[in-house]
């Protein structure tokens, strides 16, 4: 790949870590938010949980009918949104003038990753597709293990204001990025929104929208309380917990790294071994899970696979609709919130019946739902993958 499309995937990788980072970030300074405008931070938790709404929302629709126009075009609309909307939060004198001032941007969030996913493809033959898909995934992983300790550290140290700022400083240089240095992508083939609608006709497609949905579900079921389970299981300080953060967003850019080598050389077989290979990790996690030194080495395993997870959840449902790649890459992020709010949900309520250490359990459950709708995929659903196959991606 040559140097200058590299920069290009780079500035695409940089878009998502803005917008995960305006997301998830946020999640860092509830408490102060809270205080700031006189509510209680399980309402100022709306300002997450509506995001994600209003993401898993949007992600079939808006993706669809914007595929038609320039995608650089997009790009810069997206981001001018997401600018905005951290300024007007950063002044904001009520919160619900921030909450309004997130879901809107919120809705656009889905167009981004679609156009950014379909974008990348572009730049390199079809077997390379997942390679660069893993690294624009590299800025989700820092998005959400890096951005909330980061706005956190930035509120402790001067205001939420200056926090939310960061948001806005790191959309700023993105829009910046893509204006100057990305070129103009019309959309040279477009496809009518019936043709693309029509790959809902296809049973492999809603087979791959619930095995995605399943992986999302099992990572997000722990992951949503791996500080609860390293302080009441493992005992962890928090400083020693922020620094298991740290370590396991470092092993999950290596997972996307391998998640795209991987992909590329074998699908199938990646696919098939991940949720077998996550339900180990989580055994280990329940019967080790009080010892801290054999912990750190499972979290060192445990954030390459969670990555790893995302990025063969949105290659199994793009792969099964190559005839409509930005609906495709629609779908993919509206299921993949469903899957974060369905896991954190059912690995909350294993928590409160039975007790932090059970969480691991509500995992492997979305293991076995996933494995069996991947093999489901490979046998059943074998033909729909000659296309794919030509590529030497399965």
């Amino acid at each position: 790949m040559s140097r200058a499309k590299s920069f290009i995937i780079f500035i695409l990788a940089l878009g998502t870590f803005g917008i995960i980072n305006t997301e998830m970030g946020i999640i860092g300074i509830l408490p102060q938010i809270a205080e700031k405008f006189g509510v209680s931070v399980s309402h100022a938790g709306l300002l997450v949980s509506l995001f994600a709404l209003a993401v898993a929302i949007a992600g079939p629709i808006l993706p669809l009918a914007f595929s038609r126009v320039n995608r650089k075009s997009m790009m810069l609309i997206v981001f001018g949104l997401f600018i905005l909307s951290n300024i007007i939060s950063v002044f904001a004198s009520s919160f619900t003038v921030v909450l309004i001032a997130r879901i809107i941007p919120a809705f656009f969030h889905p167009v981004y990753f679609s156009v950014a996913f379909t974008f990348a493809a572009t730049l390199v033959n079809e077997d390379q597709v997942p390679k660069v898909v893993s690294k624009i995934f590299m800025g989700m992983t820092a998005g959400m293990i890096i951005g909330i300790p980061i706005t956190s550290f930035i509120a402790n140290i001067s205001s939420i204001e200056m926090a939310m700022l960061f948001f806005a400083v790191i959309n700023v240089m993105t829009f910046l990025a893509i204006l100057i240095f990305v070129p103009s992508m019309p959309v040279l083939q477009k496809i009518s929104y019936g043709a693309q609608l029509s790959v809902l006709k296809k049973p492999v497609l809603w087979i791959s929208m619930a095995a995605a949905a399943f992986i999302v579900s099992g990572v997000y079921a722990v992951f949503s309380f791996f500080t609860e389970y390293l302080t009441k299981v493992t005992h962890m300080s928090s400083n020693s917990i922020s620094l298991m953060l740290v370590l396991f967003g470092v092993t999950g850019i290596i997972g996307n790294v391998l998640a795209g080598k991987w992909l590329t050389n074998n699908a199938v077989k990646t696919a098939l071994l991940f949720p077998f290979t996550l339900g180990i990790v989580y055994v280990l996690i329940y019967f080790m899970g009080s010892l801290t030194i054999p912990m750190i080495a499972i979290i060192l395993v445990w954030g390459i696979l969670f990555t790893m997870g995302i990025n063969i959840a949105q290659y199994w449902i793009t792969s099964s609709a190559l005839e409509a790649p930005d609906f495709a890459n629609g779908l993919f992020v509206a299921f993949a919130n469903l899957g974060v709010t369905i896991g954190s949900t059912v690995g909350g309520a294993f928590i409160s019946r039975l007790g932090t250490s059970s969480v691991v359990w509500s995992g492997i459950i979305f293991m076995i739902l996933a494995f069996l709708m991947i093999a489901l995929r490979t046998t059943v659903f074998r033909y729909s993958f000659k296309k794919v196959t030509a590529a030497n991606q399965l």
